[in-house]
């Protein structure tokens, strides 16, 4: 049967009231069964609201099988921006530090530190989905659909959610492992040493340096990201919120909404990592690291690590749309919520 018959809300309510003691055979309960099901995903569909727990599941897969795809660009955007110009520089620039890593540590060199993120991702993941879509079924209309001020601020809302909840404390922790591991003598054995190290040398707090910038981060991150992606589905869909864009356009929309955020917001980026490395304690807040880095490097420090962190970050926003938006639909197939 023809998904856009199915859309028709007239064919809804004719599933919805079909009699469920009807004499029907084995085979024509299995197809009634089928279609309410691609009902319920596509009345879920023209509502242009999702339910905040399937975005939780969505999320969290998404999340994971994204990192492991793109932790590679991580590692080296990571290492360059710890590699100071005010000491020896030691790479040359991206790919100069893939080779001299892959040459010492391996291949899997490159993911060194993925642990950290990994644990991290899923969590991160889910919450930000899910509080988007909580904001945005309290600030949408009756057909899902938001205005550019309310789409900012659900993402700003998301961005904010996962930076203070997820991202600032695993975020330190992978670069002081990751900066560790580039020492003569590393010190943290694994993922879950390295946290009891850092906690019992620094206490909590030593999890939560670089929280104003990472909330700053985050929060114009999804801020922009959330923006972008939802005019350009919505440019695609023109104006229907039931239309089924496809993965090439969303893979493309969350591409652009990567990008974007990028170029947006690296100054913070970089602003955060030297808060969080093993030479934070270099810098007594954020305006101070801001004040220091601009004086002992000049403006352009501000941008470095910016090639490889472009390359993560388009990949890595337009990966997890694709799949977040390809796992919402199986879930609104098997999972039916008002």
């Amino acid at each position: 049967m023809p998904v856009r018959w199915l859309r028709n809300q007239r064919c809804f309510q004719v599933f919805e009231r079909l009699p469920e003691r009807m004499s029907l055979q084995p085979n024509q309960t299995s197809e009634l069964t089928n279609y309410r099901k691609l009902a319920a995903a596509a009345s879920s569909a023209k509502s242009g609201k999702k339910h905040p727990g399937k975005a939780i599941l969505a999320g969290g897969i998404a999340g994971g099988l994204e990192i492991c795809i793109t932790f590679p660009t991580e590692y080296v955007k990571t290492q360059l921006q710890l590699d100071e110009r005010s000491a020896t520089p030691r790479y040359k620039g991206p790919l100069h530090c893939v080779s001299v890593t892959v040459k010492e540590f391996g291949f899997f060199g490159l993911y060194r530190g993925l642990s950290s993120l990994l644990y991290g991702s899923i969590p991160k993941a889910s919450i930000r989905f899910s509080m988007f879509e909580f904001l945005k079924n309290k600030m949408a209309d009756s057909k899902g659909n938001l205005t550019r001020p309310q789409t900012l601020l659900c993402g700003l809302g998301a961005g904010v959610s996962e930076a203070i909840l997820i991202v600032c404390p695993m975020e330190t922790i992978k670069v002081k492992f990751i900066h560790d591991q580039t020492q003569a003598q590393p010190k943290y054995r694994g993922f879950m040493h390295g946290i009891k190290e850092i906690v019992k040398e620094q206490g909590l707090r030593g999890i939560y340096q670089g929280l104003v910038p990472t909330i700053l981060k985050q929060g114009s991150n999804q801020a922009i990201r959330f923006f972008v992606y939802g005019s350009l589905k919505s440019y695609f869909q023109q104006g229907d919120n039931s239309i089924d864009i496809g993965p090439i356009k969303t893979f493309f929309s969350g591409g652009v909404a990567g990008a974007a955020s990028v170029f947006g917001n690296t100054p913070i980026d970089v602003v955060k990592t030297r808060l969080q490395g093993l030479d934070a304690h270099k810098y007594s807040g954020t305006w101070d690291c801001i004040k220091k880095i601009y004086t002992q490097e000049g403006l352009k420090a501000f941008y470095k690590g910016t090639t490889p962190r472009l390359g993560r970050v388009c990949a890595d926003v337009a990966i997890v749309f694709t799949l977040y938006e390809t796992v919402m639909k199986v879930l609104d197939m098997i999972w039916q919520t008002k």
